[in-house]
């Protein structure tokens, strides 16, 4: 389900809610995200075509329970992975494997070579570093955060498997 199901500030609210526990674990750390939050939903919407073309939703029984999204513009060197929010109620369902899985198979139709992530070394992102192995993903570099000293950056990557290749094998 894309943007056009949604009204601007569905992002912003989603993100403040699934980084609520974040924000209130280190408030000065990741207090100034919400600007890049807001700023990311006002593009969503302004920008249908591009930036809100690279965003999905995901419900269950009508709910909404996230959504995730990337960026296509190394195209088709790599797809980068963008926010795989999942609202805290969620959490542990799946979800944010099976939005990980749907963006890989967009990334195998548009032709990408590999798609690449980044997450924190902080403690509320282990799970999504659980995730991204679990989907395939392979950590190839740490380096530290400048913009937060004693958190590292960690990026993972995983070949794309051509679309052609998922149809034969079909």
């Amino acid at each position: 389900m894309g943007i056009q199901d949604q009204k601007p500030g569905i992002v912003e609210s989603l993100l403040e809610q699934s980084y609520a526990e974040l924000l209130a674990s280190d408030a000065k750390l990741w207090e100034p995200e919400r600007v890049n939050w807001k700023q990311y939903d006002l593009d969503v919407f302004n920008e249908p075509e591009t930036i809100g073309a690279s965003i999905f939703f995901s419900r269950m029984n009508g709910r909404l329970v996230g959504f995730a999204s990337w960026d296509p513009r190394q195209w088709p060197r790599k797809g980068i992975i963008g926010h795989n929010c999942v609202l805290p109620e969620f959490r542990g369902r799946g979800f944010g494997k099976e939005q990980i899985r749907e963006i890989l198979r967009q990334f195998s139709e548009m032709g990408f070579e590999k798609a690449m992530v980044l997450t924190c070394d902080h403690p509320f992102f282990v799970p999504a570093q659980r995730m991204y192995e679990a989907c395939g993903f392979s950590e190839i570099r740490r380096w530290p955060w400048e913009r937060a000293p004693g958190l590292i950056l960690i990026e993972y990557v995983i070949e794309v498997v051509p679309q052609k290749y998922i149809r034969a094998r079909s």
